[in-house]
């Protein structure tokens, strides 16, 4: 979402003015080039360009070299009120096609400004550093392709995507954690660890789990649906494909169509594979009659869901078109729906915590402008978010218009091991969706009353969780997620019966071990074990045989020396 102007801090400031210095120069080297904007975005800035002829990687340094001249030259940026005439003139004349069409879009309906800085005039009317002098420190960091305004039938341009920062102190350390983002990348990890693959047959954005992923996975589910029932969660699973008449009787059709697989059965009816599974949850709450003493009623689905998401946006397993999401529907009485949003609020940083994540950032979302439900209903919606956070003395911000279309919603961004944050739980307070289903308990005065629904998801997708925990722990897993949590290594043929031995009484104790033959050198296969992350390795050779012990090596701090099995098993379920 663009900021306003108000919005804009000093280092927006900066970055924006990087980017003028960017087209600036861009128009220097490349005459021809068409310009389309260049706003500061979260960590940088970019600028979308139409070039006469495709530019690389290669010609970003080329253009840097021309920034620097620039920044030397210290212009300073001078804004200049115009009307939309004068304006349009002004890049008519400079053969700016994109800017004429943006002046021409407003119609004339209000007077624009200019920003002008040595021989650059651009359409601006965000504020900006005092002179190019004051950008210390920048760096072009890549190059996309984007359709001008996100417009599919629009002409594609090149995005430029840069940074920049007060102190070249303050640049060398983003450039040092985003080359150490990349050995993070968990699609580059995913496939070391033979995790999970994206094949081009199978689709974009389809995942397919291999034995190790499959298992992560499975290890994360389980956790997420014991600790549901410790809550007194039901589990419920809905079908993955319903009528379209639910899904407009929902709002996803008017509001959310163009994200779903819609599609004819062989008698003509029209059906959607599922994107969301709050309908299903509330065909399920539909089909008895509920009392307030039923009330909270808790439904819980690991949903397997699909989006029609857009080919450039997808990312490994971060931005996928089938996913699981740990979703739960809460169906509460009006006067309850603040302590049990304060409840979620609770169970999500206990599983945040037991996961690794201890820093985050959370958010209350507020009505956008396309929605439904009332005033009224939506002021008691936004009270109650705000009111559990307080009665847990969490801070939050506001973030103005970014609701779902049927409720606000607290989300809860969480921070990884570089500082970056992940967009992750979310709990929404809906007034609108039990009135369109027309769900209704019966209170303790006998009469019909209408439940509020909590929509809530704590890992949020857990395609997209997973991804965050390879990047967070770059793959080095904490040992109770672990695959496998035990490499046996025999030194020779010979020690391989103890080395069963030994993976018996492991696996009794619920631990995943493996045996690694002696098909390979010792070292060789240490090596194998600590390249794939394995938490804990044991050498069995003959000392170890003959005294009924292991030798431990740990991935993090090397040779723990020899111990018996039982303080091994001790330690590890202790510390794992």
């Amino acid at each position: 979402m663009t900021k306003t102007t108000e919005q804009y801090t000093e280092l927006d400031k900066l970055r924006h003015s990087c980017a003028h210095v960017l087209a600036q120069a861009v128009k220097r080297l490349y005459p021809k080039a068409h310009l389309g904007f260049g706003p500061p975005v979260e960590g940088g800035f970019y600028y979308d360009i139409e070039f006469p002829e495709p530019v690389t990687d290669e010609d970003l340094a080329r253009i840097e070299a021309e920034m620097e001249k620039i920044v030397k030259a210290n212009y300073r940026f001078e804004k200049k009120q115009l009307t939309a005439a004068e304006a349009r003139q002004i890049f008519k004349e400079k053969d700016e096609p994109f800017k004429v069409e943006t002046v021409e879009s407003l119609d004339g309906k209000e007077d624009l400004s200019i920003v002008v800085d040595g021989d650059f005039t651009d359409l601006c009317k965000y504020p900006h550093a005092h002179s190019t002098g004051l950008i210390k420190a920048f760096k072009l960091t890549s190059i996309a392709g984007a359709y001008w305004k996100g417009i599919e039938t629009n002409p594609v341009l090149q995005r430029i995507y840069g940074t920049a920062f007060p102190s070249k102190k303050e640049l060398d350390e983003f450039i040092r954690l985003r080359e150490e983002a990349k050995k993070r990348d968990h699609r580059k990890i995913g496939k070391e660890l033979d995790f999970f693959s994206i094949q081009e047959d199978g689709g974009p954005g389809l995942i397919f789990y291999h034995p190790k992923g499959a298992l992560l996975r499975h290890l994360i589910e389980q956790f997420m649906k014991e600790e549901h029932l410790k809550r007194g969660y039901q589990f419920v699973i809905g079908p993955q494909i319903l009528k379209s008449d639910v899904w407009t009787r929902s709002g996803h059709y008017a509001y959310y169509k163009e994200n779903m697989f819609v599609f004819q059965t062989q008698d003509k009816k029209e059906y959607a594979i599922k994107p969301m599974n709050c309908p299903g949850h509330m065909l399920i709450y539909k089909t008895k009659v509920r009392s307030y003493r039923d009330l909270p009623l808790r439904f819980f689905e690991m949903g397997n869901v699909c989006r029609n998401e857009k080919s450039g946006v997808l990312h490994g397993l971060l931005r996928v078109r089938n996913f699981t999401q740990d979703d739960a529907h809460i169906f509460s009485t009006p006067e309850a729906i603040e302590k049990e949003i304060a409840s979620v609020v609770d169970f999500i940083f206990f599983v945040l915590d037991k996961f690794g994540f201890k820093e985050r950032e959370i958010e209350i979302s507020t009505r956008p402008k396309d929605s439904i439900g009332t005033d009224e209903d939506w002021a008691r919606a936004t009270a109650a978010l705000e009111g559990a956070l307080k009665s847990k003395k969490v801070d939050y911000k506001i973030s103005e218009g970014e609701g779902a279309f049927y409720g606000p919603k607290i989300d809860v961004k969480i921070k990884d091991a570089l500082n970056r944050a992940w967009q992750c739980s979310t709990i929404q307070c809906d007034f609108a969706l039990p009135e369109r289903f027309e769900l209704e308990y019966t209170g303790a005065d006998g009469k019909k009353h209408r439940p509020v629904m909590i929509h809530r998801a704590i890992l949020g997708s857990v395609e997209r969780f997973m991804g965050t925990l390879l990047e967070h722990y770059a793959g080095a897993l904490p040992f109770w997620l672990s695959p496998v949590q035990v490499s046996l290594i025999p030194v020779a043929d010979s020690h391989e019966d103890y080395a069963k031995t030994i993976q018996e009484q492991l696996e009794k104790e619920g631990l995943r071990c493996e045996i690694r033959n002696a098909s390979d050198t010792l070292g060789a296969r240490i090596r194998a074990a600590q390249n794939e992350k394995i938490p804990a390795m044991l050498i069995l050779g003959d000392k170890e045989a003959q005294a009924g012990k292991i030798s431990v090596r740990d991935r993090v701090s090397g040779d723990k020396g020899q111990m018996s099995l039982v303080d091994f098993i001790q330690q590890v379920k202790q510390g794992g």
